[in-house]
């Protein structure tokens, strides 16, 4: 069984619809807000800290793991419908830059991410945060801003959070390629309309809180192998990263919605391992919780002081600040945005 937990390449082609869901997080992509409803605690890690100061709106529209019912209200057009002039060489820049960021992008990347690495198949994929289902969204009020974002500044989120790098400027030809590429595949989608398949699936509460010690042998079962028992990523032959790192230095930081364990919860058990999503849900809380229970970048919007940050913009399903195994989450994480590009090809 592959064994990619979070990431891995998002430019194979993984398209084949999985098991119907019954619900979708109102989720665009991996650094949606970071306050969440109710959280579970860990029987074997010893947690402390952490206490919210206010959570966000529950997410709408909510579904279960599986890829196949977005396909059912609407499919992106084929790859090779792409128009060839101005406007689509535009939009193939776009999608050079979301499969191969570290190419296209490396000016505003801080890690070893690739866009395409939380949206799957060129971000084509249901149930991973397709833009497809994403475009026609925007405007919107997000609870992690407190403002209304359009899509350009969702985009920009990203390269800050989960890219923990720096947003390209409104305007930058690459920002412009993005979202000529999402507003491409978004073609003949309603405006306005929470599509199936968008986000990433919210599970249900597991029958047993998460627990590191299960999570780390999940990790061990079905992630190591691509992931390596460091959770650092493998890179291929020639150098290119493989399967990048889960937590870290070269990972998404503090901030990135994939941080908190539930959003994790979800994209995992939809769609991973890689090309056979077969974890149960207690697994993929369990390794969820794992993962998200490393060191990795500090939030961007760091105060100086974990507890402080962590009460204004962390909620229950972080671990942001949480004591865990005698370590302060967050306490020794290296400033955001910083990483060395020393690793890259």
């Amino acid at each position: 069984m592959l064994a990619a937990v979070i990431f891995w390449v998002g430019t194979r082609d993984q398209s084949a619809p999985t098991q119907a869901p019954a619900k979708t997080a109102d989720v665009a992509s991996a650094d949606e807000d970071d306050t969440t409803e109710s959280a579970t605690k860990s029987e074997d890690v010893a947690v402390s800290g952490n206490t919210p100061s206010e959570r966000s709106e529950p997410l709408p529209g909510a579904a279960q793991p599986g890829a196949a019912s977005a396909a059912a209200d609407f499919a992106p057009p084929a790859r090779s419908e792409i128009p060839d002039d101005e406007f689509g060489a535009m939009v193939r820049k776009g999608r050079d830059i979301f499969t191969d960021t570290q190419q296209h992008a490396d000016q505003f990347v801080g890690n070893d991410l690739q866009c395409a690495n939380c949206h799957l198949d060129e971000g084509r994929r249901p149930d991973s945060a397709p833009l497809w289902a994403a475009w026609a969204m925007y405007p919107a009020y997000r609870g992690k801003n407190k403002h209304v974002n359009d899509f350009a500044e969702r985009i920009q989120g990203c390269f800050r959070y989960s890219m923990n790098g720096t947003p390209p400027p409104r305007g930058d030809e690459v920002l412009v390629a993005l979202e000529s590429y999402a507003y491409w595949l978004a073609s003949g989608a309603p405006v306005a309309k929470n599509l199936p398949g968008r986000g990433y699936p919210e599970l249900e509460a597991p029958e047993q809180p998460p627990s590191f010690t299960r999570g780390k042998q999940v990790f061990a079962d079905h992630c190591a192998l691509c992931h390596g028992s460091d959770g650092q990523g493998q890179r291929a032959a020639d150098g290119s990263l493989a399967f990048p790192p889960l937590w870290g230095p070269r990972s998404y930081n503090w901030g990135a919605g994939m941080h908190r364990v539930n959003t994790a919860a979800g994209f995992i058990k939809a769609n991973m391992p890689l090309g056979a999503a077969t974890l149960s849900d207690q697994q993929a809380w369990d390794v969820a919780r794992f993962i998200d229970s490393q060191e990795r970048p500090q939030d961007p919007r760091f105060t100086g002081s974990v507890s402080e940050t962590a009460e204004q913009y962390h909620g229950e399903h972080s671990m942001y600040g949480q004591t865990v195994n005698g370590v302060v989450l967050g306490q020794d994480a290296p400033p955001s945005g910083t990483a060395a590009k020393v690793n890259r090809p």
